[in-house]
């Protein structure tokens, strides 16, 4: 099991220089991948500015957005930002990409909530396309640079429902589960991820990076309820997910590393509840001593 890190970007405390700090910690450390989540009405820093300059701190690790709102963003211009990102890190970035559940993201962007889905879906096939070289409309193209990647970057569909199987098979690289969510329901979702793939004559096999906040520590509880309260107070159901799902010791961590790779995920990634360096270097200590034991 491959385990990211989440790269910590809300409040007033982020700089570049601490964006830098965490990201070169990281990249040292026993961490395969930096994780940026995606709102719009947030006081946290842009994900794909906020990725561009970890790359620009980092040789090994891989970027990833866990997850882009993709349709509260125009789709050419993103997709030209996404090509950038990958050219520039030289193929490290993977693209997760979400519907997201809050209105206030598409009110203040003029996007339709109750056509998420299908815009997402009308993106996807636009990303690719772009991605490939080929006119984004008619007469038009092509736009940004060519990605690292052939095809462009790794594309992991997030999503809780069924209609997430079919997208994955139709246009991404693989799953994406940031929040967790229920082991039953998820694994019985994978097991339709696997049947879509399939029935689509897709070749090789898709990935899947689950995800859950971890809070480690002598107040590692305390900071667990305030965090998840302060974010998610607005639905008790993701109060709920989110807070059952995060692990508060070594030995819940080593539980959780482990479900997951029983369910077939083949990255974790771990958000921190509390953004400064102690929790980094308490999640390395963790993922150490759990290699070692």
């Amino acid at each position: 099991m491959r385990i990211a890190i989440g790269l910590p970007t809300r409040g007033r405390g982020v700089t570049a220089a601490s964006l830098v700090e965490w990201a070169i910690r990281a990249d040292q450390g026993p961490f395969s991948t930096l994780g940026v989540s995606d709102r719009v009405v947030t006081n946290a820093q842009e994900p794909l500015i906020a990725l561009a300059v970890a790359a620009g701190a980092t040789r090994r690790i891989g970027l990833m957005t866990a997850v882009m709102l993709t349709p509260t963003h125009e789709t050419t211009l993103l997709a030209r930002q996404a090509a950038s990102l990958d050219a520039l890190s030289g193929g490290r970035f993977s693209m997760g990409v979400g519907v997201g559940v809050r209105t206030d993201d598409y009110d203040v962007t003029g996007f339709d909530f109750h056509r998420r889905g299908a815009l997402l879906e009308e993106q996807l096939a636009t990303l690719r396309r772009i991605w490939a070289g080929e006119p984004a409309a008619e007469g038009i193209g092509p736009i940004g640079p060519a990605p690292a990647r052939p095809g462009g970057p790794e594309v992991l569909i997030g999503g809780y429902l069924p209609v997430v199987a079919r997208r994955v098979a139709a246009w991404g690289d693989g799953f994406m589960s940031p929040g967790g969510g229920d082991p039953e329901k998820m694994a019985a979702l994978w097991r339709q991820i696997e049947a879509a793939w399939d029935a689509a004559g897709r070749s090789g096999r898709p990935r899947w990076v689950t995800g859950s906040y971890y809070s480690l520590g002598p107040r590692a509880e305390e900071n667990a309820d305030a965090y998840i309260q302060a974010s998610y107070g607005f639905s008790p159901d993701l109060v709920k997910r989110n807070r059952g799902n995060i692990p508060t010791t070594p030995q819940s961590l080593r539980d959780q590393i482990r479900r997951r790779e029983d369910m077939g995920a083949t990255e974790y990634l771990l958000r921190p509840v509390v953004e400064d360096l102690t929790a980094l270097d308490e999640l390395a200590d963790a993922v150490a001593s759990i290699a070692d034991a």
